[in-house]
């Protein structure tokens, strides 16, 4: 496994952070925090797959291109 596309990754992780963080603090309703947590790593899982089905996407991990 590889991370093949960095830039959503690190969105990805940025927006999980900061979620969890307005969770922490109370300022979200616990509710909508984990819905949209769930939505971030649905769509981070989704990718995953579609690249291990070779559906054309732009995943945020992939497979490894063998170089060389």
């Amino acid at each position: 496994m590889t991370l093949a596309n960095p830039p959503k990754a690190l969105i990805a992780l940025v927006a999980l952070v900061c979620l969890t963080v307005l969770l922490a603090v109370d300022a979200i309703d616990k509710a909508t925090g984990t819905g949209m947590i769930g939505t971030i790593l649905g769509y981070a899982v989704g990718n995953g797959i579609a690249a291990r089905q070779n559906v054309p996407v732009e995943p945020i991990i992939g497979k490894k291109k063998n170089e060389g």
